[in-house]
Parts: C-alpha cells; sequence; structure tokens
C-alpha cells in the first residue's frame, strides 16, 4: 500500500472511531435512567423521601412534613411492588405527577408537589420513573397523614384544585434565550422553588402576588427567605456566582450558611447539579420582579 493511501485509510480510520465513540457517548448522555438519577436530586426526590432523622432507606419514605394543619409523610417510592411503586404503569406515575391523582384514583396531598411537577416534560417524567426502578426496593408501608379536620378529608381536594392548580407541561417563551428558559423550567417544573418560597393563604394555595417573595410559614415552620431580585429585601445585590455558590456550598456572599431545611436540599439535591444548571436558575431569579418584603 502506498504511503499516501495508508495516510488516507488511517485518517477514515481514527474518523470512525471518533464516530462511534460521539455515538457512545450520545447514547449515554440520553440514557433515560441516568438523566433521571439526575433529576431525582434536582427534584428533591432523596431529599423529601428519605427519613434522615430515623436513619431510613434511601427513598423509602417517612419523612415527616409539618404544615399548618398538621404532619403528612413522604411516601416509599422504591420499585417494592406492595408498599412502593414497583407496579405502577407509565400512565399512572404520569397521572401522579400530572395532575395529583394516586394510583387508586386519590387526590394526592399538595404537600407533593405535583402543583410543579405538573409542569415537567413527559420525558423527563418518565426517565424520573425509569431511575426509580433501578433502585433498591424496600418493603416499607406508608404511613397516613395525620392532619386537622377537614383538611385530611381527599374529597375536599378536588375544589381545592379548582381552586389554586393549573395543569402543565410548562411552555418556553421564545422571545427569552436558552438559558434563561432551561431556568424557568427548572425552578417552576422541577427544583419547585416557589413551593417554599411563596407565602400561602389560609387554605394552604400559593398567593401568586408574593411569588418567591418568601414565607413566615414555610415547610418543618421554617421561615423561606425573599429570593426575589428587591434591593433590600431580597437578593437584589447578589451576583448570579453569588446564587450560584449558595446552590453549591450553603454559604451566602457574607459568609454566612443556610442551614435547616435549606441545607438538607443543597446536601442531597442542588450541590448535585451541574453549574451550568445552577447559572440557569440564578439568571431566572435575576430576571423576576423585585418584591418588597422582608422574612424576619
Amino acid at each position: 500500500m502506498r504511503s499516501g493511501q495508508r495516510t488516507v485509510t488511517y485518517a477514515l480510520a481514527g474518523l470512525t472511531l471518533m464516530f462511534l465513540a460521539w455515538v457512545s457517548g450520545a447514547g449515554a448522555a440520553d440514557d433515560p435512567a441516568a438523566r433521571g438519577a439526575y433529576l431525582a436530586r434536582a427534584g428533591l426526590c432523596i431529599a423529601c423521601h428519605t427519613d434522615f432523622k430515623n436513619k431510613g432507606a434511601e427513598l423509602a419514605g417517612g419523612y415527616a412534613i409539618e404544615v399548618p394543619f398538621g404532619t403528612i409523610y413522604s411516601t416509599n417510592i422504591t420499585p417494592d411492588p406492595e408498599t412502593g411503586i414497583g407496579g405502577w404503569s407509565d400512565e399512572e406515575f404520569l397521572r401522579a405527577m400530572r395532575q395529583g391523582i394516586g394510583r387508586g384514583g386519590e387526590h394526592l396531598f399538595p404537600a407533593f408537589p405535583y402543583t410543579s411537577f405538573t409542569n415537567m416534560t413527559d420525558e423527563d417524567i418518565l426517565a424520573l420513573k425509569a431511575y426509580l426502578s433501578t433502585v433498591k426496593p424496600v418493603r416499607k408501608e406508608n404511613r397516613a397523614p395525620e392532619l386537622t379536620t377537614p383538611f385530611g378529608w381527599r374529597f375536599l381536594l378536588a375544589g381545592w384544585k379548582w381552586r389554586y392548580f393549573e395543569e402543565g407541561p410548562w411552555t418556553s417563551d421564545p422571545g427569552r434565550p436558552a438559558r434563561w428558559n432551561r431556568g424557568s423550567y427548572l425552578v417552576n417544573a422541577v427544583v419547585h422553588c416557589g413551593e417554599c418560597h411563596t407565602p400561602r393563604d389560609w387554605a394552604g394555595g400559593l398567593d401568586r402576588e408574593l411569588f418567591m417573595a418568601g414565607s413566615t410559614d414555610g415547610p418543618e415552620g421554617e421561615t423561606a427567605s425573599n429570593i426575589t431580585p428587591h434591593e433590600g429585601t431580597g437578593v437584589g445585590d447578589w451576583s448570579v456566582e453569588d446564587m450560584v455558590e449558595l446552590l453549591k456550598s450553603s454559604y451566602k456572599p457574607d459568609g454566612d450558611n443556610v442551614q435547616g431545611l435549606m441545607e438538607r436540599v443543597i446536601i442531597h439535591g442542588y450541590e448535585h447539579m451541574t453549574d451550568e444548571d445552577l447559572t440557569a436558575i440564578a439568571v431566572y431569579l435575576k430576571s423576576l420582579p423585585p418584591i418588597d418584603n422582608r422574612i424576619e
């Protein structure tokens, strides 16, 4: 074989190997279970469906969520066929995430934030289910909620949904940059920041006029800070980099660190996200209307 022919042959072989490597990498990136594992962290599934206080198994539920009306316990979302979601079909899982309807047709309490998850794409919801099917199944019975009357009556949730719930999915804004749209999707669908950082009325519905402006009565009775870009009471003097650093390390620009529920969701959620996604979240939050709402 002539030298020129060998050069062409080697070049073609090299290009072929590069193409195969690219295809393999693309396939890995598109693996639903791998994407679902990422979404499980970003969506705080592990942070909320694991009873860390009592050393419970990961994703087996039992975590007590204190709300103004009592206590709701997170459910077992391992693939155990009897006490978890091992027997759920794709349609049943989509209905729970999109409409807040359980496998038996019952309304789900919105402590499970389907009001945000409804905005996720079908592809992301099913990727999450694909990941959950790979985790270790744990047999652990779900604990019934302990709510004061009438807030524990599930049939009333039909009226609650009529008043407060808007079914998704999320739609992009073609007039905005791709990074802003990514941040909007993450904040309003996956990461569901508004569920804690927006105050609620007497019936537990979000006060949309104070969207992201903080709450004095968040989950577990903790305060949730104003994360609108208001200069005096929010994060208006924070840079995008400051916000990303907080979500990665729990440290604020002044050197103080967050604790309690926010620290837990960072450790078990946000710190596992990419810098690109955390930046997108910060960019979106910085674009919100500034609201003067001091949270003490």
